[in-house]
């Protein structure tokens, strides 16, 4: 079974997000997202500065069995993006809560309530 952080919330396309201190959103993909896809090969991140609306599409992980698209759970604009992914896109298979893809300074904090905790999201991906 997958792990899923009480500490998170998710959107219904396995994307987690983590308010910050700094009121910053940190966005990854969850591990029932990395099992799915499998072995993680390349990740391609949002510009720094790069607006998004909530569900906008941000990114791209291509594994050994597909590639699927990063979403963003929350609207806002992108402040920072995990550069070491370039090098070690595997780390995403071994830490997925660990390996985060990028920040956002969201637009809206609220939108946060919208996404799922992890009942609900866990409701969702055992349906």
């Amino acid at each position: 079974m997958s792990s899923i952080p009480a500490d998170l919330r998710y959107a219904t396309s396995h994307e987690w997000a983590r308010l910050e201190a700094d009121g910053s959103v940190t966005v990854g993909i969850s591990d029932h997202a990395q099992e799915a896809l499998g072995d993680v090969v390349f990740i391609e991140l949002p510009e720094v500065g790069k607006a998004l609306n909530a569900c906008q599409e941000a990114g791209v992980v291509e594994s050994v069995k597909a590639a699927s698209d990063i979403y963003a759970p929350v609207g806002g604009e992108v402040i920072a993006i995990n550069e070491a992914l370039a090098d070690s896109p595997e780390s995403v298979n071994n830490d997925p809560y660990g390996s985060w893809f990028f920040k956002l300074q969201p637009s809206d904090a609220a939108e946060l309530e919208k996404l799922l905790d992890s009942a609900a999201y866990g409701a969702s991906i055992d349906g």
